[in-house]
């Protein structure tokens, strides 16, 4: 497969910074853990864990079943992760040539020990529609209606489609990414995809240790 050449570095940046050993947060709290005030700190992480998760909205499985994802699964399938919201469309051109990119970028940072949990927020035009393509980039969803809506809403992100319905107050159309820290699951970097195409992706921090969850 061909990759893109705006990506090439981004590709080149993961591999160089591989280290060859647990996410920063994992250590972090495997560090604070061996102490003597080890079970506060366990306590810490799992309180950070547990609020970052609870923002979250429902979530919908990346199988392409429309299975609701449970809460009590989370911990463990973001653990380590940095996690991001990607709002976008299928009938976007702009989003569907940004997505291989994307995928391309997410595989990177798995092989370079950086992995990433992105979470699709559909402007698809129906629940068929979205769930086919979360499920073809393999990623939870939000689903269609009323909760990708309020998640819109919170972060000002949606398609110029949606304006009569939405507002005229969005920050951004589609794509972007909306990366969030491992705390309290709130805003830490904005990936402006729409204005800065596959550019956008070196934004994302990496190797900031409150991004991991």
């Amino acid at each position: 497969m061909v990759v893109p050449s705006l990506f090439v570095p981004l590709g080149l940046m993961l591999v160089a910074s591989r280290s060859g050993t647990s996410s920063p947060a994992i250590a972090l709290c495997q560090r604070v853990s061996s102490r003597d005030f080890a079970s506060s700190s366990t306590s810490a992480c799992a309180a950070a864990a547990t609020a970052a998760i609870s923002s979250l909205p429902p979530l919908l499985s990346s199988d392409g079943s429309a299975s609701p994802v449970s809460s009590d699964s989370l911990p463990e399938t973001l653990s380590g992760k940095s996690v991001a919201l990607y709002f976008a469309a299928g009938w976007c051109p702009m989003c569907t040539r940004f997505e291989p990119s994307l995928l391309q970028f997410r595989d990177a940072a798995q092989e370079s020990d950086k992995p990433l949990e992105i979470i699709y927020v559909p402007s698809d035009r129906t629940k068929a529609e979205a769930i086919q393509r979360a499920a073809a980039m393999n990623m939870m969803s939000v689903p269609v209606g009323e909760d990708a809506d309020a998640i819109k809403k919170q972060y000002k992100i949606w398609s110029g489609a949606e304006s009569m319905k939405l507002g005229f107050g969005r920050r951004s159309g589609v794509p972007a990414l909306v990366v969030l820290d491992g705390k309290e699951g709130k805003e830490m970097a904005f990936l402006a995809a729409e204005a800065e195409g596959v550019k956008a992706l070196s934004s994302w921090p990496l190797d900031d240790e409150s991004g991991m969850w």
